[in-house]
């Protein structure tokens, strides 16, 4: 990817069915869940970079024991620093009591059977440690404490803050992750209120209500009152302190999840990949849960997937298999792969199916598997261009021009190698400009100097701010005739709000470009009546609007758009020809079928909240405010 854009928290959760002393007899270690548990979180760490957190809760604690822990740091080393935490802690426990499961229990805070993991890639709000998850709400009687984290961003966070004040609740702020964790405490408080009720007036005594709330606590009533009205994309999970958990997941499916059962243990993750290797199983083994559902974990151990909230038309993130999720999963390489296949005719079409002079590569690394499809796309066209020459050709007369055209294959390349990435006292913008043009280094001799022409292969275009100040300018010191940069994502047109950090409209190049061209061809008055229409929108309900920031683009075909941001990406000094090519969206449904979460290139959101969130990022740019717009 061009530019690093910040996307998706990664969640991990461990509920270990059997005691302690069973992973010691088999596994020889007390510490089976925390090792899993930092396995799953580092083969995620692409998904959050900004801080870490984790949690245990310990079931059956003795009176005055400690059974909730916390540990979170906002560090660039965040997964490590908690690790090491945890390690050291157990090294302030006398050797000979290390192989105590009881003593354990007892003295140490992270002998639990309940772990929640947290992977932080911040998309508003500072990276402080408040920011980081999981939060915790706590009370003096077990069901009521709370320990939350998840992959998620709410679009209607007023509404939430003023249904919590009728509710007569004072909320400290209106981030979404306080809402939710007041939110759903609140609906616990209640549940354990109704169920004191009606025990006490069965005649059971305080403690034995305290233990028929722990067995009979309905988190299926809970979450439906709780999730009831919430717009946005979640893969949310929480922990209650006397043993039961949740993992619920939005309607739409936006955010994704996976969860494997086994008779040991219940694991969760944002992605399959992860807990296929973390647990050394087959694809097939791990759950996908389904949109609005929740997996109901209770106190002795038995899951159950049960649904929560009516289910919407599948929109699950095709972003998630573009670029956000690791490329080892088995459906997600396989799709990377077909969404570079699928750019190869209109490749070879821009070369004029030459391939004699035309030199393939990639950037970043996380495109090389889209390349490998391109690049397979291009041989299936090769043998038809090959097929076709041949049979213009005297076999028998003419040797050396049928080896000549059995020699065309595409010439694939390593040419933009990423060096060590660089810090910099300098704070002189053209300095740093210019220290950042040299993060990325060239292979030379591999390009014919104003002769051949340079396809590389991204992810996607988001801002074009490194493309612009950086890349081309190092690409162009190969000399190619012509660079062409090729996009397995579509143009990213729409602000997102479900877990990506993209909601000011002037951010992305494609919106610069068709605002451009609407000054260019004398339509200046589609800005103002788009801006007029949006406000008018915004004074509707949210299920009301339609997203009217479509009307910006309606005047412009693909290619038009394609040719003016290039145009606009094209540093003023490179001398090669530059074109831009973007994946168009019907060949994206073509290659992730079953992921139709679109909207960052087509505006059409999957819940009312993107649409409000469009309509006011929009109003927002036109007025300069620079707030994000949920």
């Amino acid at each position: 990817m061009s530019d690093a854009i910040k996307h998706e928290c990664g969640v991990a959760f461990i509920r270990l069915r059997k005691p302690l002393e069973y992973y010691y007899e088999k596994y020889g270690t007390y510490w089976y869940g925390l090792a899993k548990l930092q396995y799953l979180m580092t083969k995620q760490l692409n998904r959050g970079q900004d801080g870490a957190g984790m949690g245990v809760v310990k079931l059956n604690p003795e009176y005055g024991a400690r059974y909730l822990a916390r540990k979170r740091s906002a560090s660039k080393t965040a997964l490590i620093d908690i690790f090491e935490e945890v390690g050291e802690a157990l090294k302030q426990i006398p050797s000979e009591f290390r192989q105590d499961a009881d003593y354990l229990r007892q003295h140490y805070p992270y002998a639990g059977e309940m772990l929640l993991g947290h992977l932080r890639y911040g998309t508003y709000g500072g990276n402080s440690i408040e920011n980081i998850h999981p939060f915790l709400r706590q009370n003096n009687w077990m069901a009521r404490n709370l320990m939350l984290a998840g992959n998620y961003n709410i679009t209607n966070t007023d509404e939430l803050f003023n249904a919590l004040i009728d509710l007569g609740q004072q909320p400290k702020e209106k981030s979404d992750n306080v809402l939710m964790l007041e939110k759903i405490g609140h609906f616990i408080d209640e549940e354990n209120q109704r169920l004191f009720g009606i025990f006490k007036a069965q005649g059971y005594s305080n403690l034995e209500i305290t233990e028929k709330i722990k067995q009979e606590l309905s988190l299926t009533n809970i979450l439906k009152r709780s999730f009831k009205n919430v717009d946005g994309g979640y893969n949310m999970i929480g922990m209650l302190g006397h043993g039961d958990a949740f993992i619920i997941r939005d309607p739409a499916g936006i955010r994704p999840s996976h969860y494997y059962i086994d008779d040991e243990v219940v694991v969760v993750a944002s992605e399959r990949a992860a807990i296929q290797t973390a647990f050394n199983i087959y694809p097939e083994q791990v759950q996908e849960l389904g949109p609005g559902n929740a997996l109901i974990v209770k106190r002795d151990g038995e899951a159950e997937e049960v649904n929560i909230l009516a289910p919407v038309e599948r929109k699950s993130c095709s972003f998630e298999r573009i670029y956000f999720s690791r490329g080892n999963d088995q459906s997600i390489y396989h799709e990377r792969k077909e969404l570079g296949r699928l750019l190869a005719r209109p490749v070879m079409d821009l070369l004029e199916n030459d391939l004699v002079n035309t030199v393939f590569s990639y950037v970043p690394n996380t495109a090389a598997t889209s390349f490998y499809g391109l690049i397979d796309g291009i041989h299936e066209i090769r043998r038809d261009l090959q097929a076709d020459a041949l049979a213009k050709v005297d076999i028998k007369n003419e040797p050396e021009k049928v080896k000549e055209i059995l020699s065309w294959r595409p010439r694939r390349e390593k040419i933009l190698v990423k060096d060590v990435k660089m810090r910099t006292f300098i704070t002189n913008d053209s300095d740093r400009d210019d220290l950042v043009g040299h993060v990325y280094d060239i292979t030379y001799g591999v390009v014919k100097s104003w002769n051949d022409t340079l396809v590389i292969m991204d992810d996607s275009v988001v801002r074009g701010t490194t493309l612009k100040k950086s890349i081309l300018r190092i690409l162009d010191r190969l000399e190619p005739k012509r660079i062409i940069l090729v996009s397995s994502a579509p143009q990213i047109r729409y602000p997102d709000c479900y877990g990506i950090d993209m909601s000011r409209m002037g951010d992305f190049a494609a919106f610069s470009a068709a605002v451009e061209l609407l000054k260019e061809r004398g339509l200046d008055d589609i800005l103002h009546n788009t801006y007029v229409a949006a406000k008018l929108e915004l004074e509707k309900p949210a299920e009301e609007q339609r997203c009217v920031v479509k009307d910006i683009y309606a005047p412009f075909t693909d290619v038009e758009m394609n040719k003016k941001i290039a145009d606009m990406l094209k540093p003023n000094d490179l001398r090669a020809e530059f074109d831009i090519l973007f994946q168009s969206v019907e060949n994206l449904h073509k290659a992730c079928p079953n992921d139709a979460g679109d909207w960052y290139f087509t505006g059409d959101y999957p819940t009312p909240g993107g649409n409000q969130v469009a309509n006011r990022a929009y109003v927002y740019y036109i007025e300069g405010n620079k707030e994000r717009a949920y």
